[in-house]
């Protein structure tokens, strides 16, 4: 482990080479603290990819989070050179869907809207109609003309967004899901209810139906950002990754933050360093590369999804 020093040198280290490189430095939700620590922006991986394309003209940009974030950035961000500082790090739940599973449901289901959640495969989303964010799932699929959707590959996003649209939302594939949010027991948020008697719960909608049942919110990080900001609560019981702890205690110090599970950890999401960050800039490794017809299938998808909820895509007012 690194000492104090060490880490405040390779911080100061990084800040220069941003400035050398011309680099941002994005970072997801759910990282190390160290790592937030020296993010340029924090949030959700769509949400930080359109940003940076949109508000930020950048020649490297280093993605802390797992690989299919690093990607996600790629596909939006064609001008600049991507780099993910360890591609070890991977999102299992992404890892549950192939191509093949698409290719199979849309014979086995043809003319039905295929939605991808956003984590997934940029070579999977290639195949996608739209892709959606946990935040704006149920809003995209609302918008789809059609009775019956194909979703993947989170089959607790898809059983919750059928709940509250009213539609019949088919999983691919049928048991994928985020290994991490399956984590929370709801008896044990019950005994944290019990001791924490005026906490309220909030919740990710990749958790399972039972969990989402006590909640008193629920939605992506972003979404549980904007409502503990707003609410009057004084603790609240967090159901989602570790992570997101952090950055709420930061923005919140007002307010007593407690894991609804203490074994949420995605440690993929820890694989990211202060000293591989370091290492990323240092020596432009590791650069991530979506070869370019995926990437305009990927787009093409994501406008697919900004003009069914009647909006024009970000990067069009550019």
């Amino acid at each position: 482990m690194f000492g104090d020093h060490i880490v405040d040198n390779l911080i100061q280290e990084i800040k220069k080479l941003k400035k050398e490189l011309d680099a941002v430095i994005l970072v997801h939700n759910y990282q190390l603290p160290s790592i937030q620590d020296v993010a340029d922006y924090i949030g959700d991986s769509l949400e930080l990819s359109i940003k940076v394309a949109v508000e930020v003209n950048a020649k490297y940009i280093v993605f802390c989070g797992v690989d299919f974030m690093a990607e996600q950035v790629a596909v939006i961000n064609r001008n600049a050179i991507v780099l993910h500082p360890d591609p070890s790090a991977q999102c299992p739940m992404a890892n549950m869907i192939t191509l093949e599973d698409v290719r199979r449901a849309r014979k086995q289901y043809p003319n039905t809207p295929i939605v991808m959640y956003v984590n997934s495969p940029a070579i999977v989303k290639a195949e996608s109609d739209y892709i959606v964010t946990s935040a704006n799932a149920v809003n995209v699929v609302k918008a789809i003309d059609s009775d019956v959707i194909i979703f993947g590959p989170d089959r607790h996003l898809a059983e919750y967004v059928a709940e509250v649209t009213g539609k019949t939302v088919i999983p691919i594939p049928p048991n994928g899901h985020c290994p991490v949010h399956v984590k929370f027991n709801p008896f044990e948020i019950t005994n944290l209810k019990t001791l924490y008697r005026d906490s309220i719960f909030i919740a990710h909608p990749e958790c399972t139906a039972d969990v989402k049942k006590q909640a008193d919110f629920i939605g992506s990080t972003s979404q549980m950002i904007k409502f503990v900001r707003n609410c009057q609560c004084k603790h609240v019981l967090v159901g989602t990754e570790i992570g997101l702890i952090y950055r709420l205690a930061r923005e919140n110090p007002d307010k007593v933050f407690i894991p609804a599970s203490t074994s949420a950890i995605c440690l993929d999401m820890k694989k990211i360093t202060i000293e591989k960050v370091y290492r990323s800039l240092k020596d432009k490794v590791y650069r991530v590369e979506v070869p370019e017809e995926i990437a305009r299938r990927v787009v093409k998808a994501i406008e697919n999804t900004y003009r069914v909820l009647g909006v024009e895509p970000p990067w069009s007012k550019k």
